[in-house]
């Protein structure tokens, strides 16, 4: 099983782990953190990422077509129809590292003085308004019944406003001045058509986020670097899926291997080192 799992996901080389010369503390570890420290631990320190799930393949068509799209507006220094539309004062903003920022990887990068973390994050699009404020933008596309208009109270929605304030947090320790509104540029698939046709129809809204309020990031940093710092794995989530699954699969093979097998499979781990760490983890 050990076997399996590590020629599907095998564990990073050194470099990519913390302390590692490739290593980078990015935004969506910085979620992973708040989501689960253990799985946060487990990736980052250990080597041993979460199973990946399959590509949202459509929703990355949707975001490169944005991206050309307001891109176009941006060569021009034009307002895209969508600002227009929702009265928002402003154009695609038009810097010399947007690429960069953009690059998945890559991002905006800021090298944090208190922990020496290197924090980095890949926005969708950033744009400026007359004040010369920036505004971070991020592009989300689903398929929900009816018209979306306004961000929830739920888990996925609580994350897109984290997203989007650390990308803002990241900007002005860049010292660019940034505006306390954000947007998100919603696409959403209708399933109200009488046929597919051979083509999606999408409605596209524009969701502002005016809260943008960063204060909690650099005690987040503070946070995860600590975590990382421990020589002891740190309690799992309570609410956290994956370490659930691994504690009920853990018990049931406890419980309904054969002793002989089970024995078998303890020597193996004991001889070849096999991750025996995970024998504290709950």
């Amino acid at each position: 099983m050990a076997e399996s799992y590590r020629a599907y996901n095998p564990p990073r080389g050194a470099q990519w782990n913390y302390g590692g010369s490739n290593w980078k503390l990015s935004r969506s570890k910085l979620d992973l953190f708040v989501e689960c420290p253990l799985c946060f631990y487990l990736d980052n320190k250990l080597g041993v990422a979460r199973p990946r799930g399959p590509s949202f393949t459509l929703n990355i068509a949707v975001d490169a077509l944005l991206k050309k799209e307001f891109d176009a507006h941006r060569a021009e220094g034009t307002r895209h129809p969508l600002m227009a539309q929702y009265g928002v004062d402003a154009v695609p903003y038009d810097h010399e590292d947007m690429e960069a920022w953009r690059e998945n990887f890559v991002g905006i990068q800021y090298r944090h003085p208190g922990t020496g973390l290197l924090i980095t994050g890949a926005v969708d699009d950033v744009w400026v308004n007359p004040r010369g404020e920036l505004i971070v933008v991020d592009y989300k596309a689903t398929s929900k019944d009816g018209k979306v208009e306004k961000l929830s109270d739920s888990g996925w929605d609580e994350q897109y406003k984290r997203q989007m304030e650390i990308y803002q947090w990241l900007l002005r320790q860049k010292g660019f001045a940034v505006s306390k509104t954000g947007y998100f540029v919603y696409v959403n698939g209708r399933k109200d058509k009488k046929a597919f046709d051979g083509k999606l129809e999408f409605d596209v809204t524009l969701i502002p986020h005016t809260a943008g309020d960063d204060s909690w990031v650099e005690e987040l940093i503070i946070d995860a670097k600590h975590c990382l710092d421990q020589e002891t794995v740190p309690r799992p989530s309570s609410d956290c899926d994956f370490c659930r699954y691994r504690k009920v699969a853990r018990d049931v093979q406890s419980k309904d291997m054969p002793k002989k097998t089970v024995a078998r499979v303890s020597k193996k781990k004991k001889d070849t080192h096999d991750d025996t760490t995970t024998n504290s983890l709950f």
